[in-house]
This record gives C-alpha cells, sequence and structure tokens, in this order.
C-alpha cells in the first residue's frame, strides 16, 4: 500500500494542544477558549503570556508577581549590546541579528545547562528571554540610528516599554494601548510555521534557547513572517504615486498584481486579528494622519466588493492592517517582523513546555524517490 503523501504536512495532525484555536469559517481564535476580541480588548499581554504558560488568567497578585519577574529580567548582557551594535554597524537584517542575540541570551543563563526534562527552569529560561528580546531589538535599532540604547524602565510594561526604548521617548496612552494589543493578536496561532519548527527543536529535549532561536530562523522566511512590511511598502507606493487609491488599486489588479495583507492558509473569512487592528488604525488616524487608514479602507472596500475576493475565501488577514498601525507608530518598516518575533515567542514557549510535558520525538518520513538499483563504480575508474 502507498502511503498518502502531504507536501507540507497540509491537514495532519501531529499533536494535541490547549493553547489555542482557529475557526476558518468563522473568523474565530481563541487561546485557552477565551475569543481573542476579549483579550485584545481587556487584557495585557502581560496577561495573555501567563495564561498561555499557566493554563489560566492572572488573579492580581499573581499578575503582579509574573509582570515584576519579566521586568527584572529585561536587561541584556553588554557582551550582546556590543554584538548588536557590531550588527548594526555591518547594516545586517534586523531578524538575523535577533536570531543572533536569542542565542547570546543562553551564555549568561543563571541557571546554566538545567536538567532539560526540568519544565520549571524551562519556564524560568522562556521568560528571561521574552523579557530580554525588546531589549535587545531595540539597541539593535538605536545603534542603526547611531544613538546610544535606551534603558528598561520598570514602571512601564512590556509594550510600552519597547516603544520607550525604541524612541527615547514614553508613549501616549493610545500608542502603548495600541501596540500592547498588536503583541496580544500575534501572540500564538495554531501550529504554524515556526511554532512548529520551534516543537521539533523542543521534541529532541534541546534547550529552550534552541527552540526559540530555530523560530526566529523559521519566522525569517518571507513565505510566513514579512508580509505587514509587504503591505506598508504597498501603501508608501501608493501614497508616492499621487493617484487616488481606488485608481491605484484598479489599475493594479488589472496588470495582475498581487496586493500583499489578503488570503491566508487557514481563514477564509476575514481574520479576526485584521477586524480588531483595523479599529485601532481608525482609533489612530482620528489621533493625527488618517491617509493610511484611508488607503487600506479602500483597497479593502475595492477587493472585497468590486473584485469579489472575500466571495472565493481571500479576504483580509492580520499583516494588512498591522503594517500601517506599526508605521503610525514610528516604528521602522523592517523591524514588522522581529516585533512579531518579539509577540510570537511567547507562544513558541508556550508550545514547547506543553509538548515536552508529554514528549514524543517528531520524527516523519519521506518517500524515496531515487534509483534503487546503482552499481558503485570506484574513484579510478569513474
Amino acid at each position: 500500500m502507498v502511503d498518502d503523501l502531504k507536501k507540507g504536512l497540509e491537514g495532519v495532525l501531529v499533536a494535541e494542544s490547549e493553547l489555542s484555536s482557529i475557526d476558518g469559517d468563522a473568523g474565530r481564535l481563541i487561546y485557552r477558549g477565551y475569543p481573542i476580541e476579549d483579550l485584545a480588548r481587556g487584557a495585557t499581554y502581560e496577561e495573555v503570556l501567563y495564561l498561555l504558560w499557566n493554563g489560566h488568567l492572572p488573579h492580581a497578585d499573581e499578575l503582579e508577581a509574573f509582570t515584576e519577574s519579566l521586568t527584572e529580567e529585561r536587561t541584556v548582557n553588554d557582551d550582546v549590546l556590543a554584538t548588536m551594535e557590531r550588527l548594526a554597524d555591518a547594516d545586517e537584517r534586523p531578524m538575523a541579528a535577533l536570531r543572533t542575540a536569542v542565542s547570546m541570551f543562553s551564555a549568561t543563563e543563571p541557571e546554566g545547562d538545567a536538567d532539560p526534562e526540568d519544565l520549571d527552569a524551562t519556564a524560568r529560561k522562556g521568560r528571561r528571554i521574552t523579557a530580554k528580546i525588546p531589549t535587545a531589538l531595540a539597541a539593535f535599532e538605536r545603534y542603526r540610528l547611531d544613538e546610544e540604547p535606551v534603558d528598561p524602565d520598570p514602571d512601564l510594561g512590556l509594550a510600552a516599554n519597547f516603544l520607550y526604548m525604541l524612541t527615547g521617548e514614553q508613549p501616549d496612552d493610545v500608542a502603548a494601548e495600541t501596540f500592547d494589543q498588536a503583541l496580544i493578536l500575534h501572540a500564538d496561532h495554531g501550529l504554524n510555521a515556526s511554532t512548529f519548527t520551534s516543537m521539533v527543536i523542543g521534541s529532541t529535549m534541546a534547550d529552550i534557547y534552541s527552540a526559540v532561536t530555530g523560530g526566529v530562523a523559521a519566522l525569517s522566511g518571507p513565505l510566513h513572517g514579512g508580509a505587514n512590511q509587504d503591505v506598508m511598502e504597498v501603501l508608501i507606493e501608493i501614497d508616492e504615486s499621487n493617484k487616488d487609491p481606488l485608481e491605484w488599486v484598479e489599475e493594479a489588479t488589472d496588470e495582475g498584481r498581487r496586493i500583499p495583507g489578503f488570503g491566508h492558509r487557514v481563514y477564509n473569512v476575514k481574520d479576526p486579528r485584521a477586524r480588531i487592528l483595523q479599529e485601532r488604525s481608525k482609533e489612530l488616524a482620528e489621533n493625527g494622519d488618517d491617509k493610511w487608514y484611508d488607503i487600506t479602507t479602500t483597497i479593502e472596500n475595492y477587493l472585497s466588493e468590486e473584485k469579489g475576493l472575500v466571495e472565493k475565501g481571500i479576504a483580509p488577514n492580520v499583516d494588512f492592517y498591522s503594517g500601517s498601525v506599526y508605521y503610525q507608530l514610528g516604528i521602522p518598516i523592517d523591524m514588522y517582523t522581529p516585533i512579531f518575533a518579539m509577540s510570537r515567542a511567547g507562544g513558541w514557549i508556550a508550545h514547547v513546555l506543553e509538548y515536552q510535558d508529554d514528549n514524543r520525538l517528531i520524527r516523519p518520513r519521506a518517500r524515496y524517490t531515487g534509483p534503487e538499483d546503482e552499481t558503485f563504480v570506484s574513484l579510478d575508474e569513474r
């Protein structure tokens, strides 16, 4: 009997998880049973991290202790900062710099090489990684601008602190809440490529630093991360063309050009995260420049109504609105995917912890399609 081949593991069940669930037909996403809309509008990123890692939303005292433990781990080693400076000077890509930083974090791990089956130690290491990623990323960007890094502010939450370290100025409430919400929306999303990569590495009982480094590497590929950067580059192109957005998108689609930010391997309707970020984009527009919100909504309405993409199961995904939201927050375009990783690291860690609790080495098979009866010829006779 010939085994069925599932290219890309399409539709293959390889694990069970209590972390997140996606209903692509209904446009529904839940984290441990909670609708993403409720979490995004009512919780903080720290609360969502606690939920993913511990299985329940924290009480006030639990959240205080958890947040304090994260805050205490924000500082990164001087060697990491020096490496970020060298990479910035070398014009390295931000995702590659992040991959290097996460790998370096393990050199100063206070618990050293703990027993890989000690999941409590793994969780503590995961907490350190999550706390340090924003600091390393912000430092890298500051070095690119020939400016000194900004020390973490212990009085700010993870989202607000990142914006502060990035710009040197404390964000206003709208900016801080918007970015915090964006981190929540990207924290987990089922068994995507980077999460699966982290789980495969974790299944070997490699340390969590290796698993998260692998997740960063997988996310750096253009078929997984990076679409929000593509969206923003298109929006800027439209703005600089001095054309009416509707005219531009009509010409682009008539030429067969693909508009990034539409379509998803799981969702057949509008991504629920896109709906939430669209609301935030509108709010930011009301407090500043409304052109990005106007352009995105114009494109969405045209492609959805005139071109009927939604009827074909091709609707806006989270990247379609996250790009312009990040841009309005003053975040450099090539930092969008690293920010994705900064958020998703929490999900990677959660999946590794969950999988290692009942671990089985992930070891799929490939169907051999090469020759069977080759005759070996020694080197001097070839």
